[in-house]
């Protein structure tokens, strides 16, 4: 099958980052985070320097946006609740304030799988009211900083309705009533919001009803994710695929048709020779579908080990930060040059 290129004229990216993972350390798919378990990706906090991290991907690079994954047990200190403990969310607020002094865009990511402890968003677990009130009061912080992006919910999957889910969704008008009317929001499907199946699962259909205060979808981001191996866990070093076909072909065609955009907010493959091939097929094609792919972002770096399958940890050697083989060799921006940081 030869993918046909639909976008009229090139145009670059406008973003391309990774995750700064730590502060989500400890949560399982299940919506349980054991907050004893995170290792904040903050220096004075844990002696891991996500401060450096994110200067050397700013300024080495090219890179303008950082993912910032917690989980809501971490902001509330374990209670169900939509009210922020306040010394956690200090904590969380600190990689978020060093995210914000290099200039780059960053997104507050609510690690928790459409789920606490288990129980399903406004389908058995924490009311669709107490959802809104959480990021009613995350928003209300940050609702003048036009650097923030909101996502409303890391990987939701076995949602048995769809529709339901999209309406816990709407929850997001808080942030909206928070006084954060600009910033992008980002609106994940089900499945893990993959973008393979993120129309056919009637999670394109169902988040497009999704509006704002005002009627309008103005930076309202679907938010998806896709990895390059053999099941699309992102477990696996090897990449077999740039998803082109299955994936980003009939995700850009249900944008483009409908006037809407997506952000890819999770990708990546291990650092070997086939993710670089790959990896740089699939930013290539997303870079031509630029209208409706706004960029992508790696995971991850932060606080991972350097060893780590999907690593994208730059070693420091004392004297300056060397990067990964995947982002040196595809991922970078300044390597690519199919992003508009460095253009």
């Amino acid at each position: 099958m030869t993918v046909a290129v639909n976008a009229q004229t090139f145009a670059p990216l406008q973003f391309a980052g990774v995750n700064i993972a730590g502060f989500d350390f400890g949560c399982g798919t299940d919506g349980t985070c054991i907050i004893s378990e995170v290792v904040p990706p903050v220096y004075q906090l844990s002696g891991v320097d996500g401060l450096g991290q994110m200067q050397h991907f700013v300024n080495d690079d090219g890179y303008n946006v950082f993912r910032l994954p917690v989980g809501w047990q971490y902001l509330t200190y374990n209670q169900s609740t939509s009210v922020l403990n306040e010394t956690q969310f200090s904590n969380y607020n600190m990689l978020v304030s060093d995210c914000l002094s290099t200039g780059a865009h960053c997104e507050i990511d609510i690690h928790n799988y459409a789920r606490y402890d288990g129980e399903i968003i406004g389908q058995g677990g924490p009311t669709n009211e107490v959802f809104a009130e959480l990021w009613y009061n995350i928003a209300s912080y940050w609702q003048n900083e036009t650097n923030v992006i909101f996502g409303v919910m890391n990987e939701p999957h076995d949602i048995p309705n769809i529709t339901t889910w999209a309406e816990s969704v709407q929850a997001f008008t808080a942030i909206r009533e928070a006084g954060a009317i600009t910033q992008m929001i980002l609106l994940p499907g089900n499945n893990y919001t993959s973008a393979e199946t993120f129309v056919s699962s009637g999670s394109a259909e169902a988040l497009g009803m999704v509006r704002n205060p005002d009627g309008t979808f103005t930076n309202l981001i679907m938010d998806v994710h896709k990895y390059l191996d053999y099941d699309n866990s992102g477990t696996h070093a090897p990449c077999v695929t740039n998803n082109i076909e299955d994936s980003w072909y009939p995700l850009s065609t249900w944008l483009r048709a409908n006037g809407r955009q997506a952000l890819n907010t999770e990708t990546g493959g291990g650092n070997v020779d086939s993710c670089v091939g790959y990896i740089s097929q699939q930013i290539g094609y997303q870079a031509a579908q630029s209208d409706v792919i706004l960029g992508y972002l790696g995971w991850s770096a932060g606080s991972f080990a350097t060893d780590y399958v999907l690593s994208e940890v730059p070693y420091y050697n004392g004297t300056g930060w060397n990067d990964t083989l995947l982002v040196s060799m595809a991922m970078s921006p300044m390597t690519n040059m199919l992003v508009a940081s460095v253009l």
